[in-house]
């Protein structure tokens, strides 16, 4: 899935308007759970996206109407599916980050669990930090880097939306992994295409199961959780 999600806005990007007190309410709505500062770091992470955004290219701009349905509120519900999964201990790497969905949109809601940001673009990884310290947000750090170039066998979570499709991200992520390790991809509905194209070989290496399914707020599109576990270095 791409980051930009192709959901047509119910209305112009011209006309839009951000408007903090009605994204406050929804994210309620749809996650009556959270704590009031796990939301109002939602709706700190919307309004510099808003600001931002034409700066730093960081969501297509017909998404901003419903960015916190397609973007953020995607980031939480597929939280609630890898949170039992995450080894403690390890932070959790969000692989090709670039607007910091999910990493750290989870990292705003799940502060007992750590969140690292990798990506190779400079200015969004700056626009991550902003929104980190303008949320107090000490459980979360980025690291400038490609991801194939970070040490073997030193990742033990892994998570990503939009960093590539399955068959491409496992073969990239295989010698990072370690043994025993967890890479979380959020996708679609139609992610048993994107597995039936992953070499046979590689299943020597990953072992793939659905964590689950959800529909995304507003426009009901539904996600998907994999999990790709290491199985062998």
């Amino acid at each position: 899935m791409s980051k930009d999600n192709p959901t047509k806005p119910p209305e112009s990007p011209a006309l839009y308007v951000f408007e903090p007190e009605k994204s406050r309410g929804r994210f309620r709505e749809w996650f009556p759970q959270l704590p009031d500062a796990a939301v109002g770091n939602l709706v700190t992470y919307l309004s510099e996206l808003n600001k931002f955004n034409k700066a730093v290219n960081l969501v297509s701009p017909q998404t901003l109407p419903v960015a916190d349905a397609v973007h953020l509120a995607d980031a939480v519900f597929a939280l609630n599916l890898i949170r039992p999964e995450i080894q403690r201990g390890s932070p959790t790497y969000d692989l090709g980050s670039g607007n910091g969905i999910p990493g750290l949109a989870m990292a705003l809601v799940e502060p007992s669990l750590q969140f690292i940001s990798v990506d190779r673009d400079e200015r969004k990884l700056e626009f991550c930090k902003h929104v980190a310290a303008a949320c107090g947000a000490k459980n979360y750090s980025v690291l400038k880097a490609e991801v194939e170039s970070l040490p073997k066998h030193t990742v033990v979570n892994a998570v990503a939306r939009g960093f590539a499709p399955l068959p491409k991200a496992l073969l990239m992520t295989r010698s990072i992994v370690a043994k025993g390790g967890r890479f979380f991809h959020l996708k679609g509905d139609q992610f048993a295409a994107e597995l039936a194209q992953v070499p046979s070989q590689l299943f020597t290496y990953w072992q793939p199961r659905l964590l689950g399914e959800y529909r995304l707020p507003e426009r009901g599109a539904v996600m998907s959780v994999v999990s790709t576990d290491k199985v062998a270095e």
